[in-house]
Parts: structure tokens; sequence; C-alpha cells
């Protein structure tokens, strides 16, 4: 049965919650597309993430594909929802997380719903409706200057209220520290609002939080909240014992490469340090926008050095040349083609033979999956890959390792292909 159905926003984000609840015992796989939900109804699953690249899409159609996976989770059982953003809350005044989460509120006829991206863990926290990153607010911290989504304002109230319809309350730590009761009857009041913002300073805030929203049909968040609703049930009810770490997934036999979509420092860090010991073929963005047989250019220079060992193909560009191609195609422009290109070279990649991808952003991640036709993957646990290592099986396997660009080491690339290659060692 399936006892929590998740929308995630992009893919690296659900990958990320999928992993988490795989480490609570909880066994979660992945789909693309409201059609995969027909495998994991048949399965012993008992939490599924829809990862559909709605972030920044347009409000509208963000809200209606919200519409269809409620509708295709409830077909298949599900009665308690999740809506799984960013941990920063990445949005505009257009959305789209007002928009997609009243959008499920009512497809899954809630009463109320509460955003909480905190993850205290990650020292991202909420108080008086305010996030911190750290000690240092939102609104003063590197998301201030997002080139996509820019986070100015730390009070998480006044970021979401232009993207609703309703008023949107608050749930303070002093409110949850008074219990369940006292909560349920605040927001139980007639002149109280139906959305609210839930401080969470600390893992305890956490827990009151998935106490009070067990039963809700939806709550909201980003990845550290539904590790609670997950010990909440489990305490609730007769889950079977904790199956096996899976930090191995099934092989994939085949070629390996590293493509790069993120400008994060840590992901222009990974890219260098790759280029010591591997070639890579840096897209120029501009170049890519005006000549039609540029992926064919990246796809023969690929194939020219694929049998030597592992390739990289990025985007990524650092500030000066960030600016550069934005200029030119605009921030939409530049970063539509960056990811179409990079796509249709996974696409190439894969005819060739590769197997075994390693993919940092997370738009771009999921351009990758869509144009590779990845449409259910198994996840395995949380660990020192972020979340992002995944299978899919079938008479012709292939694994990722998906990554949101501003984490990782330097040497991640080395990191999560030993770990592709050990799953073939194992067998």
């Amino acid at each position: 049965m399936i006892q929590l159905g998740i929308l995630a926003d992009d893919l690296t984000g659900g990958m990320m919650v999928a992993s988490l609840l795989e480490r609570e015992g909880v066994e979660c796989p992945l789909v693309t597309s409201v059609e995969g939900l027909k495998d994991v109804a048949k399965s012993s699953a008992t939490a599924v993430v829809v990862a559909r690249k709605i972030r920044l899409i347009e409000a509208g159609a963000a809200a209606q594909e919200a519409i269809q996976t409620v509708q295709a989770l409830k077909a298949i059982g599900c009665t308690r929802f999740y809506y799984k953003y960013c941990a920063t809350f990445d949005s505009t005044d257009q959305g789209n997380i007002g928009p997609v989460a009243e959008a499920m509120l009512e497809a899954t006829g809630g009463e109320h719903t509460l955003f909480c991206p905190a993850f205290p863990e990650y020292t991202v926290t909420i108080f008086q409706g305010r996030m911190f990153l750290g000690s240092t607010p939102l609104g003063d911290s590197f998301k201030r200057t997002d080139p996509v989504t820019p986070m100015t304002n730390s009070n998480l109230v006044e970021v979401l209220q232009p993207q609703c319809k309703t008023e949107v309350g608050l749930i303070p730590h002093s409110l949850l520290l008074r219990g369940t009761e006292a909560v349920v009857n605040h927001i139980s009041q007639p002149a109280e609002p139906n959305l609210y913002i839930a401080d969470a300073v600390d893992d305890e805030d956490l827990v009151r939080i998935a106490d009070l929203a067990l039963d809700w049909p939806l709550t909201t968040g980003a990845d550290a909240l539904p590790i609670f609703l997950a010990r909440a049930w489990q305490r609730t009810s007769r889950e079977p014992d904790r199956k096996e770490a899976k930090t191995l997934l099934p092989p994939s036999p085949g070629a390996e490469a590293f493509i790069a979509g993120s400008c994060a420092g840590p992901t222009l860090r990974q890219v260098d340090h790759f280029e010591k010991s591997h070639p890579v073929f840096r897209i120029d963005v501009i170049k890519a926008a005006d000549d039609p047989g540029y992926v064919e250019s990246v796809i023969a220079w690929a194939k020219k050095h694929m049998d030597t060992g592992p390739i990289a193909v990025s985007s990524s560009a650092d500030s000066n040349e960030l600016q550069r191609s934005q200029a030119a195609l605009g921030v939409e422009g530049a970063s539509s083609h960056a990811d179409r290109v990079l796509g249709d070279v996974a696409k190439g990649l894969f005819k060739l033979g590769v197997r075994k991808f390693v993919v940092a952003g997370g738009e771009t991640s999921g351009q990758v999956m869509k144009s590779v036709g990845i449409t259910n993957v198994e996840v395995a646990e949380f660990d020192e890959l972020s979340g992002g290592y995944c299978h899919q099986g079938g008479d012709d396997p292939v694994s990722f390792v998906l990554k949101a660009g501003a984490i990782g080491k330097e040497d991640f690339f080395s990191i999560a292909i030993e770990r592709m290659r050990l799953a073939e060692g194992s067998q």
C-alpha cells in the first residue's frame, strides 16, 4: 500500500527524498511520469516519488500537472500526498510553489496544508517564518544572486503570499512547543487561513509537525519532512523489519560519462578536477544555438575518446561566460539551449554505449533522463552520493548518479563512478 505519494518539482530533489526514505527502510521508487505509477502499484513499495520538471514552467501548467499527479496517485490507492520543492524555497512572485500547493490541496480535498522547507540536519532552519542557511538569513545568502530565482526576502510568509489566492499564516515555534492540540485549536478558528509556513528550528520541531500533519491529505516541504512522516506512520503501523542497506544497485555494463550543466562553484571545480585526467568537451552555448550540427560534432568528439575511459561534456560556465551567453540569448534562452544540447548529447552517448552516467544539475538531470527515455528507477539509500544513485533495469540496464549543482567534493565523479563499477564487480 502506498503510504505517501510525493510530487517533486525537479529530478534531483525527487531523487534525494526517495533515497532518504530508502534510508528509513521505506521502499520508494521514482517515476518520471504518471504512466510509470502502474508498475509501482504492482510492487511492494510503500512510497513513490513522481519527479516532474515543473519548478520553472508557467504556473497554470504546473498546477495542472499537479492535479494529474494527484489523480494518478489516487488511482493506485494513495491517500497521503506530499509536494516536494527546494530547501531554499526557490520561486518567484508567480510561483510555482503556491499555485501547485493550492491545486493539490483542492485535488486532495484537504482543509489545511503547511509549508516547511527546513532541513535542520543541514542547517536550513525557519524561525518566526524567516529562513536561515546556517546563521545567514536566506535573503543575505548566496541565493540572493541566483540567476533564475533570486531569493532576496528571508520571510517565507511574504515570499509565498504573492503566489497564493488566499492568505498565508504562520505556525511559529512557540505554538509547536505547546503541542498538537494547541496547533489544531489555533488553525481551526474561523478567521484563520488554510495555508501556513511552519517554523522548524531543529529535528524536534519536525517530529511535532509530522505528528500534527500525519493524516492530513497534503503536506509540503523539502527533503527532511518526509523522513519524519515515515517515522510517524511506522510508529503507528505494523511495518516489516527494516530492509538490508541498499548501497549497491544492479549493474549496468557499458561506457561512462560525466554530463555537467550546473554553473555552481562545486560543479565548476568538479569539471576542472575531472579534466586533469580525462577529456572534457566544453559546450559554447552561443555557438550551439547557431549551429544545427553542433551536437553531431560533440558526439563525433566523444566517439574518438570513449575507448580510453570516461569522458565529460559540460555547459557549466563561470560568471563571465554565463553573462556572455545570457546577454546573447537571454537568461531563459541560455538555460534552455544548454539543457537541450546536453539532453541531445546524452541521447547520442547512450547510442554509443554509455550506460553509467554522472549528471550535475537539477534541470540538466531532468533533461538527460527524459532524453535517454528513463521512466522508472530503483533508488539507493542516501549516503555520500547525496541520494542520486539510481538504476533502470530491463534488457538494456542503465545507471545514474544525479547531483544538485551545489553539492559534492572535487572528486565526486570518481566516487560516483566507482560505486557503479562496484555494482558490476559484486555480481
